[in-house]
């Protein structure tokens, strides 16, 4: 065989292989955060049932759309477009959007302990929208952000007290909440 074919067979094996399996990597992890997209949200208001809470679904009902109205609101406004260059929805990331929104009303209502799955799995979520090339970082830290503080605002605790960030115009800081 001649040499200059196996050279050039070597250097696209080397060269195209690590892609191919990129490529396959980026596919797995975009899907399992597009499956973390629906689970935690999910998990969140299934909460509402597995603890005969009628009243936290109100919250999370209000907490959800409001979130879900901003991001896709912002998104218009915004129209910046995708590192992959497939549309001008990048800012804020959706994804991530949703599921801290979720993370964080399990959080606010049931305590942190319980919220540290869908922390984790909200982060991956982040995380595989920016190693898929579907978001920059600060899409993401967007994101989260907006679904955080929707939760925050609408979502009281059940049990024992909570803290809060507050941010106002001129000040900031921290609200402690207990409920009686």
């Amino acid at each position: 065989m001649n040499k200059k074919i196996i050279t050039a067979g070597l250097c696209v094996f080397f060269l195209v292989g690590p892609t191919v399996e990129t490529a396959r990597a980026k596919g797995k992890t975009e899907t399992a955060g597009d499956i973390l997209l629906i689970a935690i949200p999910t998990t969140a208001f299934g909460s509402t049932y597995y603890f005969h809470d009628p009243a936290a679904r109100h919250q999370f009902y209000k907490s959800f759309f409001t979130n879900l109205g901003l991001t896709l609101a912002t998104k218009f406004i915004v129209s910046k477009k995708r590192p992959d260059g497939s549309d001008n929805n990048s800012f804020p990331s959706g994804h991530t959007s949703v599921t801290f929104q979720g993370a964080v009303f399990i959080h606010k209502r049931y305590g942190w302990k319980i919220a540290i799955p869908a922390y984790l799995g909200a982060s991956f979520v982040g995380f595989s929208r920016v190693y898929s090339d579907r978001h920059f970082i600060e899409d993401v830290v967007a994101g989260a952000a907006l679904g955080a503080i929707s939760s925050f605002y609408f979502t009281s605790p059940r049990h024992g007290a909570s803290v809060a960030p507050v941010i106002g115009k001129g000040f900031w800081g921290l609200s402690l909440n207990k409920r009686w």
